[in-house]
C-alpha cells in the first residue's frame, strides 16, 4: 500500500528539510560577543577575574573556519595585554574567524582541554593560529603584536 501526501505537505517537508541542512553546514563560532574585563589592571598581576567574557566560551575548533586561541593566566598582566589585543581583533573578524578563549585558572570544557594538551607550553600569554584545516600556522607563547596575528588570519581567511 502506498501512502500520497498532499503537495502542499511535501513543499513543507522539502523546505524544512533544507533549512534544517543548511543549519548544520554553516560553521559554529567559538566565543562570540566578547568584551574585555573593565575591571582589569594593566600594571599588576593581580587577580581580577575573567580577561575575557562572552557566549560560547567552552566551544572549541570547528573545521573550515580559521581559529585564533589564546590561552591565559587571570594574574598575568602579559596576558591582560592580549587580552585586549584579542577583543580588538574579535571586533575586526567577528564571522569570519572563529575566536577561542582558554582561561587556564578555570573549569575547562573537553573541547577546550584537548587544544590546550595539544598547544599548551606551561607558559601564558599562549597564542595559536589554526588554519581552515586545524593546522597550526602560529603557536607560540609571549605577547604578539596585532600586525602578525592580522597578517596570518587574513592569510588564512583566503
Amino acid at each position: 500500500m502506498r501512502i500520497s501526501y498532499p503537495p502542499d505537505s511535501r513543499m513543507k517537508f522539502m523546505v524544512s528539510a533544507a533549512a534544517f541542512l543548511l543549519l548544520l553546514a554553516t560553521p559554529a563560532f567559538a566565543g562570540e560577543n566578547l568584551k574585555l574585563n573593565p575591571h582589569l589592571d594593566f600594571n599588576s598581576d593581580s587577580q581580577d577575574g575573567p580577561l575575557i567574557t562572552g557566549d560560547k566560551m567552552e566551544a572549541g575548533f570547528v573545521s573550515g573556519t580559521p581559529a585564533y586561541v589564546i590561552m591565559y593566566g587571570e594574574g598575568c598582566f602579559n596576558s591582560k595585554r592580549q587580552a585586549r589585543r584579542t577583543v580588538d581583533m574579535y571586533a575586526r573578524y567577528k564571522g569570519q574567524v572563529q575566536f577561542i578563549i582558554i582561561d587556564v585558572d578555570r573549569y575547562l570544557s573537553s573541547a577546550q582541554s584537548n587544544l590546550k594538551k595539544q598547544y599548551f607550553q606551561n607558559r601564558i600569554p599562549h597564542v595559536v593560529v589554526l588554519d581552515r584545516s586545524g593546522t597550526a600556522v602560529y603557536n607560540r607563547s609571549g605577547e604578539v603584536d596585532t600586525a602578525v596575528i592580522s597578517g596570518l588570519l587574513d592569510q588564512a581567511l583566503r
